[in-house]
């Protein structure tokens, strides 16, 4: 399906700011012909946050993804029709915290000249605290593009802007196609923060001597036998994650091991 973008490569939402501060980095034609997709607009205007924004640490950068913006009234009364004059190929990113939001939006635009094309902003990685719709399941996602896709002209195209949840990347992409996307862009912010893993506690790959006789605790591996463990007792079985070294009645192993023979 045709894009009706005209270049394969579009300056991603956010990085080009409102499109003025890329001017100064223009060849002799200006911005004309630039694909530019503009920063994620909201119906009504959203502060930017008072503390940074953007943080240095060792891995990279961390930033703010609750989508600053002015709101739609000011982008289009001001921002647009300067992208507009300079040429630019403007590809409008939308962001709504119902899926009202997402139609109004894209019906709004849908009038506004020099328009060419919506992205639908499905990849916050906090959905609740960008304060926008929650699309965790494909097929949320694929309703708020159905949704945008009936307000937007056909002719036009309308770009899905998926998480990278890598488990399931195909099936959301597959099911916002359905829903009438042109394409998918992938690769939103990635969680600063993620879930520490439980570690489970290690199971040895040496099999331990049951307890035996008087003995109360589980034994370590048998220090005579290192090439088959189980030759210096009959009954073996993994060690316990909670066993500790305890003296043993067998005489081939006189003194308790936790650590396994080389």
């Amino acid at each position: 399906m045709s894009t009706g973008i005209r270049g394969p490569v579009m300056v991603a939402a956010g990085c080009g700011g409102t499109g003025r501060e890329l001017a100064a980095y223009a060849g002799p034609d200006g911005l004309a012909g630039l694909p530019l997709v503009t920063r994620s607009l909201t119906l009504d205007p959203r502060p930017a946050a008072t503390d940074p924004r953007v943080v240095e640490v060792p891995g990279g950068l961390l930033h703010d993804v609750r989508l600053p913006n002015p709101g739609l009234k000011h982008f289009l009364a001001t921002e647009l029709p300067w992208l507009v004059r300079a040429g630019v190929e403007v590809v409008v990113s939308i962001a709504g915290s119902t899926m009202g939001e997402y139609a109004d939006l894209a019906r709004r635009l849908s009038r506004a000249p020099g328009v060419a094309g919506l992205e639908v902003h499905l990849g916050s990685p906090d959905d609740v605290a960008a304060g926008v719709f929650e699309t965790r399941e494909p097929f949320h996602a694929a309703s708020v593009v159905a949704a945008v896709r009936r307000e937007f002209p056909t002719d036009r195209p309308v770009l899905a802007k998926l998480r990278p949840d890598v488990s399931r990347v195909v099936e959301g992409a597959r099911a916002c196609h359905e829903a009438g996307a042109s394409a998918v862009v992938l690769g939103s912010a990635v969680p600063a923060a993620l879930r520490r893993p439980v570690r489970r506690a290690r199971r040895s790959r040496w099999p331990v001597r049951s307890p035996c006789g008087a003995c109360s605790r589980s034994c370590g591996p048998c220090p005579t036998s290192r090439s088959s463990p189980a030759a210096a007792c009959t009954t073996w079985r993994p060690r316990s994650p909670t066993s500790t070294p305890g003296p043993s009645p067998c005489r081939s192993a006189p003194r308790c091991s936790t650590t396994p023979p080389p």
